[in-house]
């Protein structure tokens, strides 16, 4: 289908997922519901670490049971609420993402279906059914269960930092300063990594195409005895379709992997300066204990980021071939 529709140019940028706001806009109450049970997950969850650090500072260091009880309370509490409103805003965005995209497939197929006669026969059936099962599923994905872990991570990433601020400026400015030097290697093999899944679905389009081709002749290539020549087609297209998926693989592995060394990297180094601050007493065991948690926040959230990035590229580059369909 990359020959039929028209070949644009390949752009850098995730404008193509702006098409599917029209589609979101629809079911706004639910989407609201899905940004307030958010909310309220990530605030139970940042409290933790607050609750965690008064248990040593206010009754691990002056051993006071009463204190410490009554913490545990609060931090169990605190856990039972993050735990409700995060199913709630699952099942909320999982739900929004798979009526999203079931109204993407019918809203193309509406157009589809109403296309010139000529549109079939430059185009090949299986190609056009491959954009409406394979990249709407990608689609789904990005609207569903990988937005869910997208907003929590960007939500949790932001206040966590915030909340690093306050217990010791200092060394959150050090990790403030680290990000930009771990985010700039991510954007770039991002991009990468979106030409490729592009290139892959392509790909995917290519071998359904010469299936549907081949099925829908069958009895002429039986006639002819050509079932060798169309599977040899065939599967020379498969294998172009492996080639490409590995190389998108070996891209997304390589961005994993630098996003996470690089993300706790950082993370290790300012831990260790925080470690010599609290042998000179200029920091509490509690507040590096809740530094330390709020830390790990932002690493989990910066390297879940980095992971989704890579699914964001591949749900762009789906999302432009179906904008290119529609508007066929």
């Amino acid at each position: 289908m990359a020959d039929q529709l028209p070949d644009r140019p390949r752009s850098r940028s995730l404008k193509p997922l702006r098409a599917l706001w029209p589609y979101l806009r629809v079911y706004k109450k639910t989407l609201a519901l899905a940004v307030g049970a958010l909310l309220v997950a990530s605030a139970a969850m940042l409290v933790l670490p607050i609750a965690f650090k008064n248990v040593i500072d206010q009754g691990m260091a002056v051993q006071d049971r009463s204190t410490i009880d009554r913490y545990f309370v609060a931090f169990l509490a605190a856990a039972a609420v993050f735990g409700l409103f995060a199913a709630l805003r699952f099942y909320l965005v999982t739900w929004l993402g798979e009526r999203v995209v079931a109204d993407l497939r019918a809203d193309i197929y509406r157009r589809v279906i109403r296309m010139d006669p000529t549109f079939f026969e430059v185009t090949r059936t299986g190609e056009v059914l491959s954009r409406l099962t394979t990249d709407t599923t990608l689609v789904q994905s990005i609207a569903g269960v990988n937005l869910s872990i997208t907003l929590r991570s960007t939500l949790q990433l932001v206040g966590a930092l915030a909340l690093l601020i306050a217990t010791s400026p200092s060394l959150a400015g050090m990790i403030l300063l680290l990000i930009p030097f771990v985010i700039a290697p991510l954007i770039v093999v991002g991009r990468k990594l979106r030409t490729l899944s592009r290139q892959s679905q392509d790909r995917v389009a290519d071998t359904s195409g010469l299936a549907g081709e081949t099925l829908n002749a069958i009895q002429t290539v039986q006639a002819f005895t050509l079932e060798d020549l169309h599977s040899e087609r065939y599967g020379k297209a498969v294998e172009d379709s492996f080639l490409v998926a590995v190389r998108r693989t070996r891209v997304r592995a390589t961005l994993t992997a630098v996003g996470t060394m690089m993300i706790f990297g950082a993370v290790t180094f300012v831990l260790w300066q925080g470690a010599h601050r609290v042998l000179a007493d200029e920091m509490s065991g509690g507040e590096l204990s809740q530094f330390l948690i709020y830390a790990v926040y932002v690493a989990i959230s910066a390297a879940s980021l980095s992971e989704m990035w890579g699914e964001v590229q591949r749900a762009a580059g789906a999302m432009e071939r179906l904008v290119e369909l529609r508007n066929a």
